[in-house]
């Protein structure tokens, strides 16, 4: 590791070594005794960083009688990187990139599985008191709170019968078929979870 010393440090060590470099003169006082030792490093209460700790991996995936219990654990589990979109309807010639295949294979393995999601019902369209479309979410405090969310920490689902009863503020299970990938509305990414909802069980806990 490279310490930067002080200019003054830097002139001072250098006097020094000039005088004990250049020779005894005549009448000059001789200087007797042991050399100054090296002082110790300053005490400090900083704490050693830690190496970076990584979260351990989900283990098997678990059933629901016919369905996959899902968290967001996995599904929130990587790194997606919303791309700059261009805008739609221009009459400037845009050269759109391929997009990046950010979805890890363990995770697309879900697509169009029956699965069992926790979480956090998020409300969006309501017919006769019952909800029938609405985002599962990872957290309470994306739902109440205004924290905006990850891309991959909601699923946006319509609710294939009637609908289901609102739930606010407790954690549910909703049951459904999971569609896993990009989904665009006039060129813009929209999500990268749908789910085609049968039933809500809760509450329970995450």
């Amino acid at each position: 590791m490279n310490y930067s010393l002080p200019f003054f440090a830097v002139a001072a060590a250098g006097c020094l070594f000039v005088n004990a470099a250049e020779p005894a003169r005549p009448g000059k006082k001789e200087v007797r005794g042991a050399p100054i030792q090296k002082l110790a490093p300053a005490a400090t209460n900083a704490v050693p960083a830690a190496p970076d700790a990584k979260a351990p991996a989900p283990g098997a995936v678990q059933k629901d009688g016919d369905f996959l219990i899902v968290g967001f654990d996995r599904l929130a589990g990587f790194n997606y990187d919303v791309p700059d979109d261009a805008p739609v309807g221009t009459n400037k010639t845009v050269k759109v990139e391929p997009p990046k295949e950010q979805i890890p294979t363990t995770v697309k393995a879900f697509d169009k599985q029956r699965v069992a999601l926790k979480g956090f019902m998020l409300p969006l369209k309501v017919e006769g008191g019952l909800i029938t479309e609405l985002l599962i979410m990872r957290d309470q405090s994306m739902c109440c709170y205004g924290t905006v969310p990850k891309i991959n920490e909601w699923v946006s689902v319509k609710m294939t019968g009637k609908g289901v009863k609102p739930i606010m503020d407790q954690a549910v299970t909703l049951y459904g078929k999971l569609h896993v990938g990009e989904i665009r509305e006039n060129g813009y990414l929209v999500g990268i979870y749908q789910m085609d909802g049968e039933k809500v069980a809760g509450p329970l806990d995450l």
